[in-house]
């Protein structure tokens, strides 16, 4: 015996098995980002009045960019299982909730790259 109603099956309504793993990388992403932070943020402090070169020198560590680079994939890659959380709660027409998931799939996924692109510049173009 099903606790689901007729139409639900028909529709084939019902877990789409995917929201026990989009819980975990949101708090995996999260964990990430507490000492990705902590290493931007004293970062930033320890380099405040540097001029360009400096931060150049800085960025051209290999440490420093793929620390870099880790922190901007976790930060975006966050904010991007965030906002899918906030779209499908919030959103209830389904046109409009498909339009917004992939406007804002694309445009947390170009400024990543851009970010990380920057990034990479920097490290080995100066």
């Amino acid at each position: 015996m099903s606790l689901r109603n007729p139409l639900a099956r028909v529709r084939g309504l019902g877990s789409a098995k995917e929201g026990v793993q989009h819980w975990w990388l949101q708090r995996v992403t999260a964990m990430a980002m507490v000492p990705l932070t902590l290493w931007f943020v004293i970062s930033v402090i320890a380099h405040l009045g540097a001029g360009r070169l400096e931060m150049v020198d800085w960025m051209s560590s290999p440490v420093s960019a793929a620390l870099m680079i880790a922190f901007l994939v976790s930060l975006f890659w966050h904010a991007k299982l965030g906002l899918q959380v906030v779209i499908e709660d919030y959103v209830h027409n389904e046109a409009c909730k498909i339009a917004s998931l992939t406007a804002m799939t694309f445009a947390v996924v170009i400024v990543g790259i851009a970010c990380v692109v920057s990034v990479l510049k920097l490290a080995f173009g100066g």
